[in-house]
């Protein structure tokens, strides 16, 4: 294949996502698996079997989407700095897409609020237009009817769940949609100030920000 095509890469759930798609955000290919605590050996390898695949050049590569969270600390960073690193050494343009706001996109439009894990203990909680907050303590009494759970496996109702996977399995073509559209209206992030969303905060950080909402990333600004 030698027309211009975009990469999508995210690592804030449990599952490594690598897909490929048109600029005007139509999916071409996909792959998504778990993670197992090696994003960082994985993720490239993934990316490169891709591009084989599919036939794709390097040099007709036109931007790159990454889901910026929230995440775990280790897979999001991996995800988000591989992402960086692709895009400063070919010279492309690179959005940030939340993969909360990709995954209520993905999402049954009934679907109004979405649960993403924040360590052991707590969840976070995302609603539609709404940025994300973390609940503490919180049991699986707290996700009500007709939400959405993801990475929550014995935490959340089986119905919650099921919802939330059926998001998960829409969140390549929804990255690549989402991105996309930000591509063409030159909507573009720089790249050094691109951080990840944590969904918890890395060692050493507080244990909440102080703006509320979830956004433990050192950014530079």
């Amino acid at each position: 294949m030698t027309a211009p095509w975009l990469l999508a890469i995210d690592t804030a759930t449990t599952r490594i996502v690598v897909a490929v798609g048109t600029p005007e955000g139509a999916l071409l290919a996909a792959d998504a698996f778990e993670g197992r605590y090696r994003h960082s050996q994985e993720l490239m390898p993934a990316v490169v079997q891709m591009l084989t695949a599919q036939g794709l050049r390097v040099a007709d590569l036109a931007g790159i989407v990454v889901g910026t969270g929230p995440g775990a600390f280790t897979g999001l960073r991996v995800g988000i700095a591989t992402a960086k690193t692709l895009a400063h050494e070919l010279e492309v343009p690179i959005v940030g897409i939340g993969t909360d706001a990709a995954l209520l996109a993905a999402a049954d439009p009934a679907t109004q609020t979405l649960w993403l894990p924040s360590g052991p203990r707590d969840f976070v909680r995302v609603r539609r237009g709404a940025a994300p907050e973390v609940v503490q303590g919180a049991g699986p009494e707290v996700i009500e009817s007709g939400d959405a759970a993801v990475d929550l496996d014995g935490r959340a109702p089986a119905a919650a769940l099921e919802r939330g996977a059926a998001a998960v399995e829409q969140l390549p073509a929804s990255l690549l949609r989402l991105g996309a559209q930000r591509l063409a209206a030159r909507d573009i992030d720089d790249a050094e100030r691109l951080v990840p969303r944590y969904a918890s905060p890395p060692r050493g950080m507080p244990a909440e920000d102080p703006e509320g909402g979830v956004a433990w990333s050192r950014d530079p600004r």
